[in-house]
């Protein structure tokens, strides 16, 4: 899910997302309260940081992955800096 939709067009996503999996899908809100509902109900931190020239900005966001059950429902969150072991042992532990 992008947080800058204004940069990551769909034509853009179709080609950046698969370069991590082909299964994954990128996606894109539709309008600004699009974006502020999934990143409030996410809990997901994002704000666009003017760069050294006009009209150049970076955007910085929350870095984590979601797990989900079978039915749609999330199990996990998880931090890109928690290591394999952390993220093991709760995988395990939803396994259960």
């Amino acid at each position: 899910m992008t947080v800058d939709p204004e940069r990551d067009t769909a034509a853009i996503l179709k080609q950046y997302v698969p370069s991590f999996d082909a299964r994954f899908l990128g996606l894109r809100p539709a309008d600004d309260a699009a974006l502020e509902k999934v990143t409030k109900d996410f809990k997901i931190y994002y704000k666009k940081v003017p760069g050294s020239s006009p009209g150049s900005y970076t955007i910085d966001h929350t870095a984590g992955s979601y797990a989900f059950d079978p039915e749609g429902h999330l199990r996990l969150y998880i931090k890109h800096a928690q290591g394999p072991e952390t993220l093991a042992h709760d995988l395990k532990e939803l396994l259960k």
